[in-house]
């Protein structure tokens, strides 16, 4: 009854759409998109600055066409989105190249530059012992990819409003955002006794498990009172359940490990809790602080949760794929701590041993390598890279209700950009 009362709109079933209505086609699959989304350089401005009406160039790399979409006289309107096709011109067909977060985020870059200085104001310089375990993670080479997301999907929606420039509340959120990540990044870290994150100590191994602990709960508190101030109560709701969701993710976690019965949907549902509750709670409150209607901010919901949630599966994938120097952890940590994700689950169903193995708890010297081996033989990590495109379909479906731009093209860029890291 709990699980039910705390996951928002939650369908993690793998056939149909879970969105809501909004008048557009949310069928198209992504390999529909895949050419905008390897745009050299996202989308290119013909008409100069500002975020008003104007023409939008975005060259496509992998097929020889160039769409061009005009937001000034949209046929269709729907909430203020216009809809329908745009015209194709032909262009040279380029080498496909993959896709850069930078150049992605760099429609977003002077949002992000100032959201890097206020962060350091924000979690306080009064609590230096404090700040400086915040800093060690803040400075551990994140792409600060959630308040990212955040000023897209703000700039995208305001557009729809015919907002000119972001309020203070889109700020604020991401610098909420940004810093509820880093606390549960803190407290992840000493739940997992991990000794790396991305390449560099954790702050529990550097100040201890004490500090940790408590810089994690100030950076809790600190969000918490920010986010008060916003006076919001639909967004005050949405991230607090984001914080509740963190805590039953991880009892969630604890409770399964080494259990070779559990099943894909409480695999997914975990997963929501650590990871996709915030990217859809970050998506849909920037929605909401743009005025737009009910139904596009639920959709920016949508959109949020399966990327989180095909970003997880990618991350759970990358953990039987990657070596030790590219994860920045020991390759196949989870596994070794009994935390079965989609790879092993699929695997499970095929192959006895592999459950052996994982209930022995691997007491056996080479018992790890050889259970990463069956996953991997089994096609496990086949099958979880479909899970994970389907999460990529869904969230794709949800941005067809935006109007075409910079911003629409690199939340579209986001979802292809997790999907090349297993490439």
């Amino acid at each position: 009854m709990m699980m039910s009362m705390t996951c928002h709109n939650l369908e993690f079933g793998r056939t149909g759409l879970d969105l809501v209505a909004c008048g557009c086609s949310s069928n198209a699959s992504i390999n529909r998109f895949l050419a905008r989304n390897q745009a050299k350089r996202v989308l290119k401005s013909v008409n100069g600055g500002g975020y008003g009406p104007r023409k939008l160039l975005c060259c496509r790399r992998d097929i020889a066409r160039c769409r061009v979409v005009s937001t000034k006289n949209p046929e269709t309107l729907l909430d203020g989105v216009p809809l329908g096709n745009s015209p194709l011109l032909d262009v040279k067909k380029e080498q496909r190249i993959p896709i850069s977060v930078t150049n992605l985020f760099e429609v977003v870059a002077d949002d992000l530059l100032t959201l890097n200085k206020n962060l350091q104001s924000i979690v306080g310089a009064e609590n230096p012992v404090l700040m400086s375990a915040a800093e060690q993670i803040f400075s551990a080479g994140g792409k600060r990819m959630r308040p990212a997301l955040v000023f897209l999907v703000s700039r995208a929606t305001a557009e729809i409003v015919g907002l000119k420039e972001l309020n203070i509340e889109h700020r604020r959120l991401a610098e909420i955002i940004e810093m509820i990540h880093t606390a549960s990044l803190i407290h992840d870290d000493v739940l997992d006794e991990s000794d790396m994150r991305r390449g560099k100590e954790t702050v529990h191994q550097i100040y201890g498990t004490r500090v940790a602990v408590l810089a994690g709960d100030f950076m809790f508190a600190q969000s918490s009172w920010y986010l008060a101030n916003l006076e919001n109560l639909e967004v005050i709701k949405l991230i607090s359940q984001v914080i509740k969701d963190f805590a039953s993710g991880e009892i969630k976690q604890a409770s399964g490990l080494f259990d070779c019965d559990v099943e894909l949907d409480e695999y997914l549902i975990k997963s929501y809790y650590k990871t996709a509750s915030l990217i859809a709670a970050s998506t849909k409150g920037a929605a909401i602080f743009s005025g737009v209607s009910t139904n596009i901010s639920e959709l920016m919901y949508q959109y949020g949760k399966n990327l989180g949630l095909s970003f997880q599966v990618v991350d759970d994938i990358l953990d039987f794929t990657q070596s030790a120097e590219q994860l920045g952890k020991p390759a196949g940590s989870d596994l070794a701590k009994g935390n079965l994700t989609a790879p092993v689950i699929y695997a499970l169903e095929k192959e006895p041993e592999l459950r052996e193995i994982i209930e022995s708890e691997f007491c056996e010297t080479g018992s790890l390598d050889r259970a990463i081996e069956l996953v991997k033989s089994c096609g496990g990590i086949e099958r979880a890279m479909e899970l994970a495109k389907e999460k990529a379909d869904l969230a794709i479906g949800s941005l067809q209700c935006l109007p075409q731009s910079a911003f629409r093209l690199a939340l579209e860029g986001m979802v292809q950009y997790n999907l090349e890291r297993i490439d």
